[in-house]
Order: C-alpha cells, then sequence, then structure tokens
C-alpha cells in the first residue's frame, strides 16, 4: 500500500480517545529547536508530511493525546476506526481497522527511518511522550513536547556525517534502537489492540507493519537516494528479524529497483472502489486469499 493510501488511514479517524493536559515540555531539540535531536527530526520532517513531527512547546495543542491512549482505551480505538470507515465509505470494521492500523505504522517507521538514515540517530518514540491529533486529508499530526534520542542509541556521539568506517556499520547498529522504538514500544502494542478491537489477524497486521517499512523505504530513497547504503540494509535486517519475519521479500534488481511482495492481504481491495494494492498477494492469488 502507497503513503497515499496509508493516510485515509492515519488521518481518517476521530479523537475518540482519553483527554489529556497537551504539556510543553522541554527536551533536546526539534522543528526550530537547538540540539542534536531537533535537528535530526527536521531534516527527516523535510522528506515530506510522513516524515514530519513538530517539536518543542507550541501553543496550538487542542485535540492532542498521548498515542499510548489508543493502545490502552478500547472506547478511543474503537471510536478511531468506526471513524476510519466512515470516511472510507464501508460498513466493515476489519477493513477500517487494518487501514488505521497500516497508515499509523507508516507514519512512525517514515519518521524513525528517516531520521536514523539521514543523522544516525534514532528518536525515541515513547507512545507516552509522542502525542498525536485528526488531520483531515493528511498523515496523522505528531508532536514531541520534549525530543529526546533512544537512550543508548549507538550514533548519540557521532556527527552528522559519520567517517565512513562508522557509516558501514550503521545499518547493524541501528537495528536495536530502531526496533525497540517502532515495534517493541509502538507497533506491538498497537497491533493487540488491533486484533481485540476490530479482529484483524496477527498475519495481516504484521504484513501491514513490514509494507508500511518499505513503503517509507521507497519515498525515503526517493527523496534521498544517498541513504541508500544505510537505510536498504536496514529495513533488509528488521524484515528479517521477528516479529516481521517470513511478512514479506524484498528483492533488489540489477538498477537498483526496489520490488517488495508481502505474503497477507491489507483489505483495502474491499473499500468501494479501491483496487488491489501493488505489493498484495491477491496480485498472484485469488481475492479472499491472504486475508
Amino acid at each position: 500500500m502507497s503513503q497515499a493510501r496509508g493516510a485515509t488511514g492515519s488521518a481518517g479517524a476521530g479523537p475518540g480517545g482519553r483527554s489529556g493536559t497537551s504539556p510543553g515540555g522541554a527536551g533536546d531539540g526539534g522543528s526550530g529547536w537547538p540540539g542534536a535531536v531537533g535537528e535530526a527530526l527536521s531534516r527527516a520532517g523535510s522528506l515530506g508530511l510522513f516524515f514530519a513531527v513538530d517539536c518543542g512547546p507550541r501553543t496550538d495543542t487542542a485535540g492532542f493525546r498521548p498515542l499510548a491512549g489508543l493502545y490502552g482505551d478500547p472506547a478511543a480505538l474503537h471510536g478511531r476506526i468506526r471513524q476510519t470507515a466512515r470516511e472510507l465509505g464501508t460498513a466493515q470494521q476489519r477493513v477500517a481497522a487494518s487501514t488505521l492500523h497500516l497508515g499509523t505504522a507508516s507514519r512512525l517507521w517514515s519518521v524513525a527511518l528517516g531520521t536514523a538514515a539521514l543523522t544516525g540517530r534514532v528518536p525515541d518514540l515513547d507512545p507516552e511522550r509522542l502525542w498525536w491529533r485528526r488531520s483531515p486529508g493528511g498523515p496523522l499530526e505528531l508532536w514531541l513536547p520534549g525530543p529526546r534520542e533512544v537512550s543508548g542509541a549507538p550514533a548519540a556521539a557521532q556527527p552528522a556525517a559519520p567517517p565512513a568506517t562508522v557509516r558501514e556499520s550503521l545499518p547493524e547498529l541501528l537495528h536495536g534502537p530502531l526496533h525497540q522504538t517502532v515495534t517493541v514500544r509502538n507497533l506491538g502494542p498497537l497491533a493487540a489492540a488491533v486484533r481485540r478491537t476490530g479482529g484483524v489477524s496477527p498475519q495481516v497486521l504484521r504484513g501491514n507493519s513490514a509494507s508500511a517499512l518499505v513503503g517509507a523505504l521507497r519515498v525515503l530513497l526517493a527523496a534521498a537516494p544517498e541513504t541508500a547504503r544505510t537505510a536498504v540494509p536496514l529495513v533488509r535486517g528488521l524484515l528479517d528479524a521477528p516479529p516481521l519475519t517470513g511478512a514479506g521479500t524484498l528483492r533488489t534488481g540489477p538498477d537498483g529497483t526496489l520490488s517488495f511482495h508481502r505474503r497477507s492481504c491489507c483489505l483495502y481491495y474491499r473499500v468501494p472502489g479501491a483496487g488491489v494494492c501493488g505489493d498484495c498477494v491477491l496480485r498472484d492469488r485469488g481475492r479472499g486469499a491472504g486475508d
């Protein structure tokens, strides 16, 4: 699925979540903030809306809620799924839940992968500290009041343009922190909540996460092809490790062109007027397989 379709899932659901007092906290950097993490996030944000996260204090905080609220509050998640279904024009809750999951995964992978590949730094996307609000017609709006780097991230002391010896080892060094901040802290809890509330199978959710990761990689390479040496092996490593093992196959052609084939279907083809995604298992099977 493309990031354009993923925007429907990330933006198309209403707040439906717990209320909270928006913080104006401090941290290391952000858009317009000094500090290495802020500069790194700002560079990633220049790649496009899916890669952008606002940082630091702000006066316009209406509608923002901690992302953790979606994972821990069934009523909040159910409200988001219902709103997504209305905007998609479908009565199928499972389709809306899968679309919402894919859109959110696309947003998280884009921010983390883009920042890591461009700068060698991994932002801490702790869902208690990462705030969201609906953005009609676009991807989920994200805000980090106090941005910081993942604790123990290996590239924390490296300059924005690390030496060649460091660049060669970056994919291996970045794998653990990236997996921790996106998969462990966010996509794992989100998938568990979507399974309970939306009835989406683990196979579909794994495929969504893998597809979102590869989608982020495609956009990153189109906008910043110089990141390929770090980004491509980093994504391959993430796809080869649990929980994404077996979710799909990523291939690189002789000219460097990437192709990805997932082993499940995100169900988006069931939306009225929609088609089958480019990486879908249904392109090679009869419809209904891989659900």
